[in-house]
């Protein structure tokens, strides 16, 4: 994603009341080799990466782009939520064009079940509203995720439609912009 004008990426770091959303840096490096190489995350995403695999190709400094936060405990990287532009070959999507913002989020296994990813996603969400106000965010999971489910449906996303991808059904919602 492009950051607009009136929001310069990376934004400053948005706090909440127990988390920390920044840029990525250097010494997260660790974190996002753990995250990528969980047998627990990758059941979700696709399947986990051999950690040797990337180890050896991991930058010095992971998910350095515009609309990659970290999400911070305690001075610790737990997870991660991006706000990407869905593919316009994709199925799944409320602008005619596509590109709409796709929220997505990854948090290492034991930051499960604590609300951390309602926590971030909502300031995330947040932070776009103001950077770019009066548009879509759309999100899709496998229907048999149930916690991803109950999220989206937590954070205001309405079901639009279910198509096959991936080798599974996905359901896909969206979040409208607040009228404004």
């Amino acid at each position: 994603m492009t950051a607009p004008a009136s929001a310069p990426w990376p934004p400053a770091p948005i706090r909440t009341g127990r988390l920390v959303l920044r840029a990525s840096e250097a010494r997260d490096r660790a974190a996002f080799v753990e995250l990528f190489s969980s047998p627990e995350v990758g059941a979700h995403v696709g399947g986990a990466r051999p950690r040797d695999e990337l180890d050896r190709a991991m930058p010095e400094v992971p998910g350095s782009r515009a609309g990659v936060f970290v999400v911070v405990l305690d001075d610790a990287m737990i997870g991660l939520v991006t706000l990407d532009p869905r593919g316009a070959d994709r199925p799944g999507h409320v602008l005619p064009e596509g590109g709409e913002a796709e929220l997505g989020y990854l948090f290492l296994p034991r930051a499960w079940g604590h609300g951390y990813a309602a926590e971030a996603c909502a300031a995330a969400l947040g932070w776009f509203a103001g950077a770019r106000p009066g548009e879509p965010v759309v999100l899709s999971t496998r229907t048999a995720n149930e916690r991803a489910l109950r999220l989206a449906e937590k954070l205001g996303f309405v079901e639009r439609e279910r198509f096959e991808e991936y080798g599974a059904e996905q359901w896909f919602g969206v979040l409208e912009p607040a009228a404004g």
